[in-house]
């Protein structure tokens, strides 16, 4: 449902991309060539198809205590908080009689980390992925996962400081990080959603008594104007040379940084903050210059090493993401054009980054042999890899260097 971050079980491998033996092998592989694995680990929330919350439908079962129900009525929600892929954050349950918080879509239900129990399976889960040989996390909106226990309405906004950098946050990731993650040394980056640098330098800092490094968003939200993603705007370069002066002096001697431009929720950042034609090598260059020139590990999200450009998807049919389908359709209902809404998501949408990697110029780039799950971008036969490689001027040979 919306890509693998809604997940079902937490000690398997979707079939979707293979078997534990084929993950196994990747493992090996890769540690025969000095390359070390960092898994994508989903903590804040489950599928509505997994099993704890199959079981947590039963008023009576422990599993209850797993996810966040709270009483209401069908037309009239526990709060005011708002889902950050669009519409309220939470969904009636008739059988069950209540509500289930879900920060992220309705499939996706948030676990309730004020339960020990939990804390304790989510432990279980790291031990089971470094005793395969995983390396490292990427801990997904980790710092969603502790929420104030009220559950206030927000009448000046749409909940998230009542969820963000939450009352107990600091103190789950210590105990994660005293239980697991040093003994197992574990590299952990945490994606954090709409942090602060005062919370960074305890998420981050230097002595690891919660996590090695963490991503913060505010650089790429220089193009939301008044806060709002979905409004075309140019980006404001003032604005970004600030936030990096502030957080690199703010995090320096104190905590570690995770330095990028690029991943699978940003839109290509060429198209973004440089340029499509012309001058299109030269501005992948330079960012990769200033991203380099900073303190902190570098992140190279795949394309970025050969300058990839959003794709310039036509129709909404060419979307797989689940935020920019509901984005569309509830923005259509307030009356925006359909061409008004495609020329946001051009420009806007997760999807933008998700597109297949094109290997050359040939059928789907190389990619694969069936029909690749989105398309390619509708410049791939002169953007791709065996092209780069074989241009002296090309993206690719400095930041190989």
């Amino acid at each position: 449902m919306d890509n693998g971050y809604d997940v079902a079980n937490y000690t398997a491998i979707d079939p979707s991309y293979g078997t534990m033996a084929d993950f196994d092998a990747l493992v090996t592989e890769a540690k025969a060539r000095g390359i070390r694995i960092v898994l994508d680990m989903v903590l804040n929330h489950t599928s509505t198809e997994h099993e704890w919350f199959r079981q947590s439908l039963n008023k009576e079962s422990p599993y209850r205590q797993f996810y966040i129900w709270r009483d209401g009525e069908p037309d009239a929600l526990p709060n005011n908080w708002r889902s950050k892929f669009g519409g309220n954050a939470w969904q009636w349950h008739a059988d069950s009689g209540q509500y289930y918080l879900h920060l992220f879509a309705i499939e996706q239900a948030d676990l309730n980390w004020e339960n020990p129990a939990v804390r304790a399976e989510l432990k279980k889960v790291c031990e089971f992925w470094a005793d395969r040989g995983v390396d490292g996390l990427r801990l997904d909106v980790v710092n969603l996962i502790s929420k104030d226990q009220t559950f206030p309405c927000d009448l000046d906004g749409d909940g998230r400081r009542f969820y963000t950098d939450g009352p107990r946050v600091h103190e789950f990731l210590q105990e994660m990080s005293r239980d697991v993650f040093t003994p197992r040394n574990l590299m952990t980056v945490g994606e954090m959603s709409s942090t602060s640098l005062e919370h960074c330098q305890q998420y981050a800092a230097l002595d690891g008594r919660e996590l090695s490094m963490t991503f913060n968003f505010h650089h790429l939200k220089v193009d939301y104007p008044g806060g709002e993603k979905w409004t075309l705007a140019r980006p404001d370069y003032v604005a970004l040379k600030a936030l990096f002066r502030h957080w690199q002096q703010g995090m320096h001697n104190r905590a570690w940084n995770a330095l990028f431009w690029c991943n699978h929720d940003q839109p290509r950042i060429v198209s973004r903050f440089g340029d499509e034609g012309e001058y299109r090598v030269t501005a992948a260059k330079m960012l990769a210059m200033v991203l380099h020139g900073m303190q902190g590990t570098p992140y190279i999200y795949q394309g970025e090493e050969i300058g990839m450009t959003n794709p310039h998807f036509s129709s909404i049919s060419d979307y797989r993401d689940v935020e920019s389908h509901n984005m569309f359709i509830e923005r259509a209902a307030q009356g925006q054009s359909p061409d008004e809404l495609l020329a946001i998501l051009a420009s806007k949408s997760r999807d933008n980054s998700r597109t297949p990697m094109p290997w050359h110029a040939g059928e789907n780039g190389g990619f694969s042999d069936g029909e690749p799950w989105i398309g390619l971008g509708d410049n791939y036969q002169e953007i791709n890899v065996e092209a780069a490689l074989a241009d002296p001027d090309s993206v690719f040979i400095p930041i190989s260097s």
